[in-house]
């Protein structure tokens, strides 16, 4: 048996996952959220798999607005990885050329695995076989989906039809992908032998680039133009935005998988979930004796077969089956268990009322930390803030507003009009409109304090950034 080739994993990280609002939204989506119980979000369990013998460095394509929160979350693992940022989402194809482009000029030849960032693996070690079985198969110049075995006739996810030839590893051919099915639908599949798709392959960056070529050519310009005019800011490679901007919205599997001859599939089972709703993620928690999974402050009485989460209010629940209920800061959702998936849906209809919630928290994360609204009215609003060790604000000015900072933990070294004086503890600074200022966590523990903005205007966008540690003025 030839030398298992090396496996650079390309992980895709720049999804909103809205069905499972109101937990994840556009400014912090699922796979950056601490779902599972392993102190883990479903990116760094991700990221976690993938590293040491046999793995290359791993390539992480993420959007622009969310490369300082992937860029903590490799940081507290201790991994090294080269972060993409998209000017915009364009879906997967976009993403995997990039990809396999980066790759190939890394010149250390092997296998790309291509994973989602959000998905739950049960068994780690089984995964790991399924990964190296497809990685030897893709070394032979096939572009290898990694399968899962059907333990339900699911509607949530695609099909594939297994072909006749056999590829070695128990990999086979591709017959065809199927859409998600109805019920009945899915049944049949199950007993015609067809697998899930995962969304998970695995290819070499030379066949996955001709076969682009081939069968989505307008895809490979775009993202070879992106690559090749690429910046670094920081630790990021920013690629062109103008250049990505051309690309066509498609997806892998509709750009090159459905129309391939070298494709095939390793039918695989490691417990494999994609967390994609609320009923799929309370399908891989552990229940209670009712078959409830209760989270935070949660009572619940006469309810069975139910999801409840409270990150905030106290929440209840009375004489409810199989419902899904989550409180938020700013958001409620009740649904049937059944209509769980249907929470896009939901969410395209608030973000076409305009409705803030849609897609925006209420905690805001920046490179230096995060910020709450606590309270908005006429000429004023007040925020929680919170700056993490060694954490440093833009040095900024306002031309709406003052601001009044009162330090409830830590200590914040602020810096008015070039005067720096350090503030503890029930001390306040106050910042009069139009100075110049900045804000500094010199010490060990987090920095939080509560700032009252009183003026005119108090929008985000009266910021005027002099200089910026994090390159954003």
């Amino acid at each position: 048996m030839a030398p298992l080739p090396t496996i650079i994993p390309i992980i895709m990280a720049g999804g909103a996952g809205s069905r499972l609002w109101p937990v994840s939204r556009d400014t912090m989506p699922k796979q950056f959220i601490e779902l599972l119980d392993d102190g883990l979000s479903a990116f760094q369990a991700t990221l976690r798999r993938v590293v040491g013998e046999g793995f290359g460095r791993p390539i992480v394509v993420t959007n622009n607005d969310f490369r300082f929160i992937a860029a903590e979350q490799l940081s507290r693992l201790r991994i090294d990885a080269e972060i993409v940022l998209e000017p915009e989402r364009r879906d997967s194809a976009a993403a995997v050329a990039v990809g396999a482009l980066l790759a190939e000029r890394q010149g250390a030849g092997g296998v790309c695995l291509l994973l989602a960032s959000d998905h739950v693996i049960g068994d780690e070690a089984g995964f790991l076989d399924a990964v190296r079985k497809a990685a030897s198969v893709a070394a032979t110049g096939r572009i290898m989906t990694i399968g899962i075995t059907p333990d339900h006739p699911s509607t949530a996810y695609g099909y594939i039809h297994p072909g006749l030839e056999e590829l070695g590893q128990g990999a086979r051919s591709i017959e065809r992908f199927v859409e998600k099915p109805d019920r009945a639908t899915a049944e049949g599949y199950i007993a015609e032998g067809y697998v899930w798709n995962s969304g998970n392959f695995a290819f070499s960056a030379e066949v996955m680039l001709k076969e682009l070529q081939h069968f989505a050519p307008d895809v490979l310009t775009a993202a070879r133009e992106a690559v090749d005019k690429a910046t670094r800011d920081l630790d990021f490679i920013r690629l062109d935005a103008a250049a990505f901007s051309t690309s066509p919205t498609i997806s892998i599997d509709y750009a090159v998988m459905e129309k391939t001859r070298a494709g095939g599939v390793l039918a695989a089972e490691f417990g494999w979930s994609d967390i994609g709703s609320w009923d799929s993620l309370h399908a891989v928690k552990d229940k209670d004796a009712n078959g409830n999974r209760l989270e935070g402050d949660v009572v619940a009485i006469d309810t069975r077969n139910s999801f409840v989460r409270s990150e905030e209010a106290l929440t209840t629940v009375l004489g409810l089956d199989d419902v899904v209920v989550v409180t938020t800061h700013d958001a409620v959702l009740v649904s049937s268990m059944a209509a769980a998936p249907k929470v896009k849906t939901l969410v395209a209809e608030l973000k076409r009322a305009g409705r803030r919630e849609a897609g925006e928290h209420m905690r805001i994360h920046r490179p230096w930390g995060w910020y709450q609204r606590i309270d908005i009215g006429d000429r004023f609003q007040v925020k929680h803030i919170c700056v993490k060790p060694g954490g440093r604000l833009s040095l900024q000015r306002h031309h709406h507003r003052a601001e009044h900072w009162v330090v409830v933990h830590g200590t914040a070294e602020v810096t008015i009009d070039g005067a720096t004086k350090f503030y503890h503890e029930n001390e306040a600074a106050y910042l009069p409109i139009g100075c110049v200022h900045r804000l500094h966590n010199p010490g060990k523990i987090d920095l939080k304090l509560i700032e009252v903005q009183v003026g005119s205007y108090t929008g985000e966008d009266d910021i005027v950034r002099l200089e910026d540690v994090y390159a954003r003025s």
